[in-house]
């Protein structure tokens, strides 16, 4: 096969441009480095792209048809956003053992899931960096929430973040803009909590509100295409390829570093080569693990020793639980209220902060909820006059070895590069920490006076009512792997090649120029959402990394 090679190498070598690619190329760029972004997927128009009802109605009806979308179409998300953004399961194959499940949902398009995401942005807090001496289990991540705390506060900044500061330990306060409204029913589900319970309390959610496209602003500030890829490009330091479909890493015989990045062009199926000073895998979790997979001693020549094993090891997801319910006899506000990443609220206690643990399972949760903000025509109600709102716990997943991500060389993709193979499941600790959040959930209702219902209980569902209930039953009482999209994990941070993949600055052990700051270097998972801590991650790790080359100290 004849391979395109570019003559003249980058500085540094971007794979993938969502929320972690974006911020990538940023701090690079305009540290006046010379930038390449390969994105999987095609380009975007916001013509073509932007969110439209009737029309993403009739594409998801044929998606699910002809079997394009299975496991995404069962996410909520998927009803709310275009579904041209979201892959075509056919040509992006993955397996799984046989009874366990994993819904990996992947978004290949300029600006990756960026796109879909919720756009909430929760700091992590050394309770998760150093748990593991809190409890004794697992490793503690090489870094704490000080190593973050300007780069977190520099992302709240840049993308207008909103929430209030409220002065918890586990859940710390960024730079926030003052925090969008409650719904008058959250409002007074903030009174009843902290008049019902000493030890929790109900607080604004953090993160972007709802856009509203225009044509100077076309895209969300939550996709890197509105934001930080903007950002990127403005610089005149960034060049963006789209449809490159990266297969493996290169590695340079002598120097024990990559030497570029071999990809395939989504479209004519041509093979590609491109030289870079750096690499960095922004690709999402499990794509940047298949990514450094395909990249070792077994499968390229020269490639990653892997000598520990432990690349791919330690997957993790959050743990996560739906429900919805009822608050009879509660008027319809005069105002709507729109549903995003700051317009709604989190319950944050569930977080085990008392050493030794009083709850039968370590780690902890948080629960996100709204109240008065799901707009759906009376017509459809089942139920009478009243508030309907929904809460879902996410919880912290223990990292453990047996989940892994592998290739399968039997099953390849549409481009001919080997699939992932996924084996993951919870744990008892998981089992036990899910059973809580329920018990805790049907708790928080019944004292506001509330009663649990099915979604299809609620609803009218004129066509779609069978599909809705056999995806109640699978996400009942947890979801499995995948779902909630926070998957982490694969290429951990760690203090030695023993126990991790990189180093606290991101690095590959086994090649300093490979920077791994997506998902895919935690080394816990945390309960929050991930992307902002992900972004901060990338954030540090690109100006350290710009710092030693400008130093020749890679």
């Amino acid at each position: 096969m004849h391979i395109h090679t570019t003559a003249a190498p980058y500085d540094a070598i971007v794979v993938g441009s969502g929320a972690n690619g974006g911020i990538a190329a940023q701090e690079l760029g305009e540290r006046g480095l010379r930038v390449l972004v390969l994105e999987a997927g095609r380009d975007i128009d916001p013509k073509k792209d932007q969110h439209n009802p009737a029309r993403d109605m009739a594409r998801r009806v044929v998606n699910i048809t002809t079997r394009k979308h299975t496991h995404q179409a069962t996410h909520p998300g998927y009803w709310k956003a275009n579904p041209d953004f979201f892959v075509d399961e056919r040509e992006h194959p993955y397996t799984t053992p046989e009874h366990k499940p994993f819904y990996w949902i992947r978004g290949r398009q300029v600006g990756g899931r960026s796109h879909t995401w919720g756009g909430i942005t929760l700091r992590l807090s050394d309770y998760e960096f150093k748990a593991a001496q809190r409890d004794g289990y697992g490793e503690n991540w090489p870094i704490t929430h000080a190593d973050l705390a300007p780069y977190y506060a520099q992302l709240e900044t840049f993308f207008q973040v909103r929430g209030a500061r409220d002065g918890l330990a586990q859940l710390p306060d960024g730079n926030y803009l003052p925090p969008t409204p409650f719904t008058p029913a959250e409002a007074d589900w903030q009174t009843l909590i902290s008049d019902h319970w000493t030890d929790r309390q109900l607080i604004h959610s953090r993160g972007f509100t709802l856009h509203r496209p225009t044509a100077e602003q076309p895209w969300s500030r939550a996709a890197s295409p509105g934001s930080s890829l903007k950002a990127a490009l403005a610089t005149g330091n960034v060049e963006l390829r789209p449809n490159s479909v990266v297969s493996h890493l290169m590695f340079d015989a002598d120097k024990h570093q990559a030497s570029g990045v071999a990809f395939v062009d989504r479209l004519t199926q041509t093979a590609h080569e491109v030289r870079g000073s750096i690499v960095v895998l922004c690709a999402s979790a499990i794509e940047s693990v298949r990514i450094l997979l395909h990249s070792t001693a077994e499968h390229q020549p020269h490639g990653l020793p892997n000598e520990s094993g432990i690349l791919g090891r330690y997957l993790m997801d959050h743990i996560s639980t739906t429900q919805f319910f009822w608050l009879p006899g509660i008027p319809e506000p005069k105002d709507s209220f729109p549903l995003s990443g700051s317009e709604s609220f989190f319950i944050p206690r569930f977080c085990n902060l008392k050493a030794p643990q009083t709850e039968s399972f370590l780690r902890g949760y948080g629960l996100w909820g709204g109240i008065q903000r799901i707009a759906v025509p009376p017509v459809l109600h089942k139920v009478g006059e009243g508030a309907i709102g929904f809460l879902i716990g996410h919880g912290e997943v223990l990292p453990r070895r047996e989940n892994q991500v592998s290739l399968n060389t039997n099953t390849t993709d549409a481009w001919g590069i080997p699939a992932a193979h996924i084996d993951c499941a919870w744990s008892d600790n998981e089992q036990q920490m899910v059973a809580h959040m329920r018990q805790e959930i049907e708790a928080t209702v019944a004292a506001a006076g509330g009663e649990c219902h099915a979604l299809t209980d609620l609803f009218h569902m004129p066509a779609i009512a069978p599909m809705m209930r056999r995806v109640e039953k699978q996400l009942t009482p947890a979801a499995p792997p995948g779902y909630y999209i926070h998957e982490v994990g694969g290429a951990r941070m760690g203090s030695s090649p023993q126990n991790s993949v990189v180093n606290a600055d991101n690095q590959c052990w086994e090649a300093s120029n490979v920077l791994v700051t997506d998902g895919a270097c935690w080394t816990s998972s945390g309960w929050q959402s991930p992307t902002l801590t992900e972004m901060a991650i990338t954030a540090r790790a690109c100006d350290l990394i710009a710092q030693k080359l400008r130093q020749g100290n890679l």
